[in-house]
C-alpha cells in the first residue's frame, strides 16, 4: 500500500514510563505502516531534560511555535522521590507548564465517548469540555519553608521605583509560604480562547473562580472575562448560545446536576482537578482529549492521564500489563488532523478520522483493556492486554483503508 505523504512535519515531544513505551508501539502498529511520518523530534524524558538543564522542552515549544502543530506524550514532573530515583541535578519544573507558558495557551480537554460505556453520573447526555488556563497559579510559584519566627510579606517594586508591600503573616514558629502569580495578558488570552472556542463549537461557556475569598486575585480573573464578552456577546446571542460566571463550589453542583454539552473553563490548578473528575466520570483518564491551542493558532496535542507509573514497574518485571492506549492515539490522531487541515492534506485527515473510527470500533465489539471492562454495559467484552487491543485496532484500520 502507498503511505500517505506529509509535506510539513509534525513536532514530537517523546516522554516516559509507560506511556513512552505506548508510544512506540502506537507509532510502529498504527502510523508507521500508513503514513510517510515525517516529525521533528525531541526527547522530553526525564533523563534528557536532565542532560540538557531542560533546555530540551524549551527548544521543543520554540519549534511548536514554527511548525504550529505539536503531539506529545506524558512525561515525569519530578518530586522528592523522582529526584532521588533519577538522580536528578534539580527538580525540574513540569513540562507542561513550560510549554504551556511559552505558547500561551488554553488547553481544552474532553472525554472519548462509547455507547457501551456509560457515564457515573446519569444525567449526563453529550461530552463536558474543560478549558484549563495554561499559565501560572502554583505551576510557575515560588515556595519557601522558614524554621523560625518571623513576619512575611509580600513586595512589589515597579520600573518606576514605586513600591507595594502587604504583611502575608505574623508567624510564631515554622512555616511553609507560596507565592504565585499571572500575567493579566494571559488571562485575556485565556478569556479569549474559551469565547473563541465556545463559539467554533456552539457550546455554553461556563467559568468559574472563588472571587468570594481570592476578591483580588480571582476578582481579576472574572472582571476580564467580563470584559472581554462584550466582543463576543452578539455572536453568542446570534448563535442562541450562553455565558455566565459562578464561583467553583456552584459550578460542581450544577456541573453534576447536568446534562453535559458545554465548555467549562477553569484556572490552571482547577482545570487540572476537575479534568480529572471529568474523565473518570465519564469512564476513564485513558478515555480524556487534550489540546492546547495558543492565541496565534499553534496546537499541541496529548494524552490527558499521566505516565502510568504502577504499569510502567510491572513491565520492568516482565509482567503483563492492559494499559489504556486511547488517549494517546487521539493525541496522534489529532495532530495529524490538524496537519492535514492546514497543509490542505486530505488523505492525512481522513487517515486520522479512519483511525478513531477503527478505535471505537474495535471497542464496541467488547475488545477492550481491562480498566473498561467491568464499566461496559450491554457487551460481552474480551479483555485484552494492550498489545492485544493495538492489534484489534489494526486488523480494524487495515480493513476500513483496504
Amino acid at each position: 500500500m502507498e503511505k500517505i505523504q506529509m509535506t510539513t512535519p509534525l513536532v514530537e515531544m517523546d516522554g516516559d514510563e509507560m506511556t513512552r513505551i505506548l508510544w512506540r508501539m502506537i507509532k510502529d502498529e498504527l502510523i508507521l505502516p500508513f503514513v510517510a511520518l515525517k516529525t521533528e523530534y525531541y526527547d522530553l524524558g526525564l533523563p534528557e531534560r536532565d542532560r540538557t538543564a531542560d533546555a530540551v522542552t524549551v527548544a521543543a515549544a520554540e519549534a511548536n511555535k514554527r511548525y504550529g502543530v505539536a503531539v506529545k506524550c506524558a512525561t515525569i514532573t519530578p518530586n522528592v522521590q523522582r529526584m532521588s530515583e533519577y538522580s536528578l541535578h534539580q527538580m525540574w519544573k513540569s513540562p507542561n507548564a513550560t510549554i504551556r507558558a511559552i505558547l500561551d495557551g488554553t488547553v481544552f480537554r474532553a472525554p472519548i465517548l462509547i455507547d457501551c460505556v456509560k457515564p457515573v453520573v446519569r444525567t449526563w447526555e453529550k461530552p463536558i469540555t474543560i478549558a484549563r488556563h495554561a499559565y501560572g497559579d502554583v505551576y510557575k510559584a515560588v515556595e519557601l519553608r522558614t524554621t523560625e519566627p518571623g513576619v512575611a510579606t509580600l513586595r512589589f517594586q515597579g520600573q518606576s521605583g514605586q513600591v507595594s508591600e502587604v504583611e502575608v503573616q505574623q508567624l510564631n514558629g515554622p512555616a511553609v509560604l507560596q507565592g504565585m502569580h499571572n500575567r493579566e495578558s494571559s488571562i485575556r488570552s485565556f478569556a479569549r480562547s474559551c469565547f473563541q472556542y465556545a463559539i467554533d463549537t456552539r457550546q455554553d461557556l461556563w467559568f468559574s473562580t472563588k472571587d468570594t475569598i481570592s476578591k483580588v486575585y480571582d476578582g481579576a480573573f472574572k472582571e476580564i472575562f467580563e470584559q472581554e464578552y462584550q466582543a463576543y456577546a452578539a455572536q453568542f446571542a446570534q448563535l442562541g448560545i450562553e455565558y455566565f460566571y459562578t464561583l467553583i463550589d456552584d459550578a460542581v453542583a450544577r456541573v453534576i446536576r447536568s446534562k453535559g454539552g458545554f465548555i467549562w473553563a477553569c484556572k490552571n490548578y482547577d482545570g487540572d482537578v476537575m479534568s480529572d473528575m471529568v474523565s473518570t466520570a465519564f469512564g476513564s483518564l485513558a478515555m480524556m482529549t487534550s489540546v492546547l491551542v495558543s492565541p496565534d493558532g499553534c496546537y499541541e496535542y496529548e494524552a490527558a492521564h499521566g505516565t502510568v507509573t504502577r504499569h510502567y514497574y510491572r513491565h520492568l518485571r516482565g509482567e503483563e500489563t492492559s494499559t489504556n492506549p486511547m488517549a494517546t492515539i487521539f493525541a496522534w490522531t489529532g495532530a495529524l488532523r490538524k496537519r492535514g487541515e492546514l497543509d490542505g492534506n486530505e488523505a492525512l485527515c481522513a487517515f486520522a478520522g479512519q483511525l478513531e473510527q477503527a478505535c471505537l470500533e474495535t471497542l464496541q465489539r467488547g475488545v477492550m483493556t481491562r480498566d473498561l471492562c467491568h464499566l461496559a454495559e450491554g457487551i460481552e467484552t474480551t479483555p485484552v492486554n494492550t498489545a492485544g487491543f493495538i492489534a484489534a485496532v489494526r486488523a480494524c484500520l487495515e480493513q476500513k483503508i483496504g
